[in-house]
């Protein structure tokens, strides 16, 4: 029996890359996952290698696509217990090229969106569930180009703080994790595919252990702040990291 048998869990984002291996994770350790994402093809055929799945294509920075989001999982019965906003967009810009689009579409999705995600969950959210928020550790380091995507995700640190604060009275705790460098799609999404291998493995060479990490190793961490074994674990930022900003 799985850490999480019977559960309902929701995993935004959940078509690809760390969404995709942590829906299977928690649907591996029993529970019953919706996902949801922008690509409707890419998201039934994850249902697919998911095994307990929904599929509820939409976008987490429309209202209308959360409201059917959480219906379905209301339809379900069952509530909700484990929430897994995952969902981002993510682009190059210096201070020099941001322009108003690229802002407005990077906090509508990262910031707003996971907002509105966590907060039209909460009639749904049993007691002792769990809301984990991806950030990352570009938060932190100050890479170029890549300051509004890094202030989309400290604000989400902030939320995340606040938030485990405010829901602690209905025994919901919230977390995060920063992922490092992670092997997943979104590489080839935002350099490219003829720059990839040496993104790789320029970022590679920065991580003490060697190398980036992969998918699974970051589901492993979402397994575990969904479970009850990280019962004593609140307002935590869990780095995922291979050490690369703990050194």
């Amino acid at each position: 029996m799985g850490h999480l048998e019977g559960r309902t869990a929701v995993v935004t984002g959940g078509s690809s890359g760390i969404g995709l291996a942590a829906a299977g994770r928690l649907a591996a350790e029993g529970a019953h996952v919706f996902v949801t994402g922008r690509r409707e093809s890419e998201l039934k055929a994850a249902v697919g290698t998911i095994g307990s799945a929904t599929a509820v294509p939409g976008d987490i920075s429309d209202p209308a696509d959360l409201d059917r989001l959480y219906d379905a999982v209301r339809a379900r019965g069952q509530g909700l217990d484990v929430l897994f906003a995952n969902a981002a967009t993510a682009s190059f810009a210096t201070l020099e090229q941001v322009t108003e689009q690229h802002f407005d579409e990077t906090f509508r999705v990262n910031v707003r969106g996971t907002l509105f995600t966590v907060q039209k969950a909460l009639p749904l959210l049993n007691e002792g569930a769990s809301v984990i928020i991806n950030l990352s550790v570009r938060a932190d380091d100050g890479v170029e180009s890549f300051g509004t995507y890094a202030a989309s995700k400290a604000a989400l640190r902030s939320f995340t703080r606040t938030w485990a604060n405010e829901l602690k009275g209905r025994g919901i705790r919230v977390n995060a994790i920063s992922p490092g460098t992670i092997d997943t799609p979104a590489i080839v999404g935002i350099v490219g595919a003829e720059n990839a291998d040496a993104v790789k493995a320029r970022f590679a060479a920065q991580v003490p252990l060697g190398r980036i990490g992969t998918a699974d190793e970051v589901a492993d961490a979402v397994a575990f702040l969904a479970s009850d074994q990280s019962s004593f674990v609140l307002g935590a930022n869990l780095y995922v990291d291979g050490g690369e900003k703990q050194f």
